[in-house]
């Protein structure tokens, strides 16, 4: 699998303008409290189905990241999340950036997309996905 990156974008009407890597690990960790508690209310061990990975903290030449390094090595392998800011006709969009190293598996491709939905349903924001599809998660004036 070559390397891909789908982008949640923050516009106008999304609940923060700009977010850092330490709201995006809230937010997972969010994620991660509400599937242990379906998982509790289910009798299983859910949480560790929905989230199958350890949140590590990474940083090269290009600053730091969320590395989330999968439990299971044959289904999970890794997927990278960071934060940045590009110029766009004089104006700058902050976004979060999900991408799929050229190592990883289809399930990770899979948990990718949950997670990008989920974070631009949180961060109402606009979704960028892997194919290219963009989602809207912001609200709109009718």
């Amino acid at each position: 699998m070559n390397l891909q990156s789908a982008y949640i974008y923050f516009v106008e009407g999304s609940a923060i303008q700009q977010a850092t890597l330490a709201d995006v690990r809230e937010k997972l960790q969010r994620y991660i409290d509400m599937t242990k508690k379906t998982g509790e209310q289910l009798g299983w061990w859910y949480s560790e189905a929905a989230f199958p990975y350890k949140i590590e903290d990474a940083e090269d030449e290009n600053g730091p990241w969320l590395l989330l390094r999968g439990q299971d090595p044959k289904l999970y392998k890794s997927i990278i999340i960071g934060v940045g800011t590009k110029k766009a006709q004089d104006t700058e969009r902050h976004y979060v950036q999900v991408t799929l190293p050229p190592v990883a598996t289809h399930g990770d491709k899979s948990k990718a997309n949950e997670f990008c939905r989920y974070l631009a349903r949180e961060f109402k924001g606009e979704l960028v996905l892997f194919n290219g599809r963009v989602q809207y998660f912001q609200p709109r004036k009718p």
